[in-house]
């Protein structure tokens, strides 16, 4: 699937998309998969995919999208490329697809909110924040965490059961998935700490919890796990992974742990 340009086909025959990169790269890391080999020239082809309004696009010269934007954004950050992209334009286009009114986020420029976009929106925050408190610590979550939980729970709720689109959709997996994913996103703040050095495929085991949280309505029913912010699974699933699969290169480090209430006994 791997191509010369670093890119990768989304299936045996299939056509290049960056979510084929962030796909293959997301497994390499957490599976101990990630040799030089797998990662030549894929900083360099999502690089050439940010588009002139700062948003990343599906590869170069197509427009950008905040579904490609999350997958280009995570795999850079697996790759150490943020610094490659330009974060100011970045920033400004991410910023500019949460409305004002809704809450919620659209895909691209001049569409309608769609409940997904609340993962693949608010999924690019964390990812920017990593790599602006490289150079100077940022203390704001850089977009509204409560007008998202509110348009998640009052208008992505299905009387029978599930998450949607927008009112008058169906509800279905994908939009339960995201929607929950980005209600997750919106309720914690999760930080990089680069304290180690360690392999790159490791790294998204300095990811940690903060104390630090943001609940919309009732804290008990309405709260969600934390969940990690390049591979959308928990944090616990995650250092479970890696720790099975990085076994030699853990020995004797010392990983970043979740501030409580999540540093013993995650939320079930």
């Amino acid at each position: 699937m791997k191509q010369p340009d670093g890119s990768f086909t989304m299936h045996d025959g299939g056509e290049i998309d960056i979510r084929g990169s962030y796909c293959a790269l997301s497994v390499a890391a957490l599976l101990n998969l990630f040799t030089p080999e797998l990662t030549e020239n894929c900083i360099d082809f999502i690089r050439r995919s940010q588009t002139y309004e700062g948003g990343i696009g599906p590869y170069p010269g197509k427009e950008a999208h905040n579904g490609y934007t999350f997958c280009g954004l995570a795999a850079m950050q697996l790759l150490d490329g943020m610094s490659q992209l330009n974060l100011d334009r970045l920033m400004d286009w991410c910023s500019g697809r949460q409305m004002k009114l809704e809450g919620g986020f659209q895909g691209r420029t001049n569409k309608l909110v769609d409940g997904c976009y609340s993962f693949w929106g608010a999924g690019d925050f964390p990812i920017i924040k990593a790599a602006l408190d490289a150079k100077v610590q940022i203390g704001d979550y850089l977009f509204d965490r409560e007008a998202l939980q509110e348009y998640i729970l009052l208008c992505c709720q299905s009387a029978s059961g599930g998450l949607i689109d927008k009112p008058g959709k169906g509800p279905d997996y994908y939009h339960t998935c995201y929607c929950l994913s980005g209600l997750s996103t919106a309720q914690h703040s999760i930080v990089y700490k680069p304290t180690l050095d360690i392999p790159l495929g490791l790294r998204s085991i300095l990811w940690k919890c903060q104390n630090e949280f943001t609940i919309v309505g009732d804290v008990i029913e309405n709260s969600l796990q934390p969940t990690h912010p390049i591979h959308n699974i928990t944090l616990r699933a995650t250092r479970d992974i890696l720790a099975y699969f990085y076994q030699d290169e853990l020995k004797g480090l010392q990983v970043p742990t979740d501030d409580p209430p999540f540093m013993e006994d995650e939320k079930k």
